[in-house]
């Protein structure tokens, strides 16, 4: 059995991670994203601005993450392709 050593190890993990990330269908390279943070209020209108205006169908447009705040404040960071920009 061949012994490796850490640096061929660690090389050979990078280099699957690489192609890992070529294979994905949709690199994160290349989603736009933006975070807001807003009254609960003005972020409901804020997202429902961005899937009128980046429906989900052609852009992917979906909310990556998001946290309830202090005061009823939302912060939430929305992500979309960039086709047909």
């Amino acid at each position: 059995m061949e012994r490796k050593s850490p640096g061929h190890v660690a090389k050979s993990l990078s280099d699957r991670g690489r192609r890992f990330q070529r294979a994905r269908q949709v690199p994160s390279m290349q989603w736009r994203r933006e975070t807001y943070r807003m009254p609960r209020v003005e972020a409901r209108a804020k997202a429902r601005e961005w899937f009128d205006r980046f429906p989900k169908a052609a852009y992917m447009t979906e909310i990556e993450s998001w946290q309830e705040l202090d005061n009823d404040e939302i912060e939430f960071t929305i992500r979309r392709l960039p086709s047909a920009d």
